[in-house]
């Protein structure tokens, strides 16, 4: 049976788009690398505003501009969205610190206890995390509010959703397969890394583009300033809209927890757990097919190699780190228990930080696993193999981490679904 990344190519107009920018390219007809520092005159132009407010962010930009340039092999679309991503992020910069002048309200917002879903990727994460935002006493961060966070009220808030999901929409023409490896929606909860991208210091970058000399020099970067950054973030986004407690996504925590606790001190966990090589391989299936949209030249072997290297090194790290928090801070819940009776594993949750999960929020819950879209439901489907994943000695470095979790070995050379 083919996998989703198999049967993954472009549309045929993308493909005679990309190629028109390919003959451009050995023309010799080119506009140019994109600097930071035109990048930057152009967001300030249009948002009539230079005051990005505190924390240096130009160093970042320039090295992952830096990489995209000369690693990721970028067509036509993949630049123009480069460019057009990096001037929205820069907007948003300046919007929000615009709207904290405006409004001095928004820097005396509490972040208090916030709850942070980690594990590896493609391990229950994102379903764990739609459930919980069903109840009201939870927040977290929409994606049209995350892409259009100012003005921080409900002005203008249809107009907003509707631009948002006119951008989620050319995904999806960019890019049909990705929504069998991904639910995306403009009022769904999102992945705070988000968040941190004003920034640029984020693995979202890294996702969408090949760039690893990027990688290398973020991870071995202060992570502070993106964590304040985050932290700015929430506060603006709980100006417009508050509840008792953040509820927050993204694997990518496991490698800065040190930091993530000196900006939210009293913060909350839930660790999620699944076979690593079957959470590498599909986190490798959904990296592959989001790269295909902005560079002709994938290479799956790579993608899995770096997957695997980066996720071991996240999960051992985390599990050093988390032996410095109080037992209960951190609730482990398991993959095929998430899959198996999804309300049980939310219950599993709520008795261990001992919340109520009323009978009203439990009903709202299962409303929202009814409506899931079919292609949710297994469709996505990925193989070892075509990853290098099949027999990879590297594997062992997981052995560890599974006989604490009671997880089995990874099973090697396995087609996967979901």
């Amino acid at each position: 049976m083919q996998t989703t990344l198999d049967q993954n190519r472009a549309r045929l107009v993308i493909r005679l788009l990309n190629g028109c920018g390919s003959w451009l390219d050995r023309g010799g007809i080119y506009p140019g690398r994109l600097s930071a520092d035109d990048l930057i005159a152009c967001a300030t132009r249009r948002a009539r505003s230079d005051d990005f407010g505190p924390g240096e962010f130009r160093a970042a930009l320039s090295q992952m501009l830096d990489a995209c340039e000369n690693e990721a092999n970028l067509n036509l679309v993949g630049k123009i969205a480069l460019r057009s991503d990096v001037i929205r992020t820069l907007m948003t910069r300046l919007a929000l610190e615009r709207d904290r002048q405006q409004n001095p309200q928004i820097a005396a917002q509490e972040i208090r206890s916030p709850l942070f879903i980690v594990g590896l990727p493609r391990s229950g994460t994102t379903l764990l995390h739609t459930l919980m935002a069903c109840d009201p006493n939870h927040r977290a961060p929409l994606t049209w509010e995350v892409l259009e966070p100012s003005p921080p009220d409900d002005s203008q808030m249809a107009a907003r959703i509707r631009r948002t999901t006119k951008t989620l929409s050319a995904l999806r023409w960019l890019a049909p397969n990705f929504r069998k490896v991904h639910a995306i929606g403009a009022e769904l909860p999102q992945e705070c890394v988000g968040l941190m991208s004003g920034s640029f210091l984020s693995d979202q970058f890294d996702t969408m583009f090949n760039i690893p000399s990027y990688r290398a020099w973020y991870l071995a970067e202060d992570p502070r300033p993106a964590y304040e950054f985050h932290r700015r973030f929430l506060q603006h986004l709980q100006q417009r809209k508050s509840a008792r407690r953040w509820v927050l996504k993204a694997p990518a925590h496991m490698s800065a927890l040190p930091t993530l606790l000196q900006v939210y001190p009293d913060a909350l966990f839930v660790q999620t757990h699944r076979d690593p090589i079957k959470a590498v391989t599909s986190v490798s299936s959904l990296v592959a097919i989001l790269r295909s949209v902005f560079s002709d030249e994938i290479d799956p072997h790579q993608i899995g190699h770096d997957a695997l290297d980066y996720w071991t090194k996240a999960t051992q790290h985390f599990m050093h780190a988390r032996e410095r928090l109080l037992q209960d801070r951190v609730c482990d819940v398991h993959y095929r228990d998430i899959r198996r009776d999804p309300i049980a594993a939310v219950r599993r949750v709520y008795n261990y930080f001992d919340w109520e999960l009323t009978p009203v929020v439990e009903q709202r819950m299962r409303e929202t696993l009814a409506s899931r879209p079919q292609e949710e439901h297994g469709w996505h489907r990925y193989d070892p193999a075509q990853f290098g994943l099949d027999d990879a000695p590297e594997v062992s470095r997981f052995e560890l981490y599974c006989r604490r979790f009671d997880l089995a070995l990874p099973a090697l050379a396995q087609e996967c679904a979901a």
